[in-house]
């Protein structure tokens, strides 16, 4: 068969997708890639595993409707030139234009990865209703006909059924994200030397930065050892993102080390002896949780849409109530008193992703709902989601 897979950043195709597109020539079909950006890299890397790549110009943040139009009529056009047997889109415009693309020329079977709902459904979005309802009709429009909708946790599907963006009786499946390398990311010891915090994330405000700030500074007040690494990049267009003055401020008052944004994070979570994600952000999965997990390392994180999804309480890392910083210092005070319970928390971490989201597991189960692997399973209606595994109690 031949697939056409439409995403909205190059480099996503190989660190997310990589994976699964690599499953899909092995198995013998015909692979297109598209973005909006042109890195050679990346065209380099799909070219070596025999993918072809295509170029849809569109404006990833924005909201003018003339570029997002263009970008419709440039999917009208690669699908029409290519005429797929499947479609797969992932993140909002992929799917939204992708989808609608398909159902105007029709002969083609889409599949939507619902990687999060992201900004427009969060609480920081709260103001702007108006744009909530007109992405979700876009949505709905553009899936009517999936074969199945793909999600990475409950409450995604929730918000969608809510918001008119499925209905009941749509074809929507819960996976465990886009799963993790296990072997890629190793599992490493913990390390010597002080105890270190380590978050890696966009310079957001919904993604928690602040309260990583303001814990860092409550547990400085008494342990002056403690390192707090911060992995990152500015967001100055974003409409949470914080200033370069914010960051000036804070690495002249401290005790953040700022680390430049890397693609091979793995050296950084083997040097720390916990993940700290503070997000409130409306995440489906965030990688950066499954990649510490696969490392070894346990994980503090918010008890929010996403974030919670792979952690259980106790088990393989802490839960706190999102945007606050006194109890994000409680959780990291409690992983520096106990390095017993630090050791049993990075064994669990490992086991997770170990047992439940392997890479190849995780693609076989998208492959055989797509159709795609050879002894496909996939010859009944797709499931509603079921909870996961390590669905944790609230805090």
């Amino acid at each position: 068969m031949k697939v056409v897979i439409l995403s909205s950043l190059a480099w996503s195709l190989i660190n997310f997708r990589g994976a699964l597109i690599a499953r899909m020539v092995a198995e013998g079909h015909e692979v297109i890639a598209a973005a909006p950006d042109e890195e050679p890299e990346i065209l380099a890397r799909l070219a070596a595993m025999g993918v072809g790549f295509r170029r849809t110009p569109m404006a990833r943040t924005g909201t003018n409707p003339l570029q997002d139009a263009r970008t419709l009529f440039h999917y009208i056009r690669l699908l029409r030139a290519e005429r797929p047997d499947v479609v797969i889109a992932y993140t909002q415009k992929p799917i939204i234009y992708g989808g609608l693309a398909t159902r105007l020329l029709g002969g083609m079977r889409l599949f939507a990865i619902m990687s999060g709902l992201g900004y427009v459904f969060s609480e920081e979005a709260d103001g702007r209703r108006w744009l909530r309802a007109t992405v979700s009709r876009l949505y709905r429009a553009a899936v009517r006909k999936a074969g199945c909708i793909f999600v990475f946790n409950g409450d995604d599907h929730r918000v969608m059924l809510e918001s008119g963006i499925v209905a009941p009786d749509q074809p929507v499946l819960q996976v465990p994200g886009s799963g993790i390398d296990i072997r890629y990311f190793a599992e490493r010891p913990l390390p010597e030397g002080p105890f270190t915090f380590l978050m890696i994330g966009r310079l957001m405000r919904d993604k928690g930065v602040g309260e990583y700030v303001e814990a860092a500074r409550i547990i400085r007040e008494t342990r002056k050892d403690v390192r707090f690494l911060l992995l990152t990049r500015p967001e100055n267009e974003n409409p949470t993102g914080y200033s370069n003055a914010d960051l000036e401020q804070w690495r002249t008052a401290g005790p953040i080390e700022f680390l430049p944004e890397t693609r091979d994070v793995r050296s950084f979570l083997a040097s720390a002896h916990v993940f700290v994600l503070p997000s409130f952000y409306r995440e489906g999965l965030p990688r950066t949780i499954l990649e510490a997990l696969a490392t070894g390392r346990p994980v503090i994180t918010t008890d929010m849409p996403g974030c919670r999804e792979p952690i259980r309480e106790g088990v393989n890392g802490l839960l706190v109530p999102p945007r606050n910083a006194p109890a994000l210092a409680a959780a990291m005070e409690r992983m520096i008193a106990d390095p017993v319970q630090l050791g049993t928390m990075a064994q669990a971490a490992r086991r997770t992703a170990t047992d439940i989201y392997d890479v190849d597991k995780v693609n076989r189960l998208l492959l055989d709902v797509m159709q795609l692997h050879r002894n496909s399973l996939a010859t009944a209606p797709v499931p509603a989601p079921q909870p996961s595994p390590l669905r944790p109690e609230r805090i």
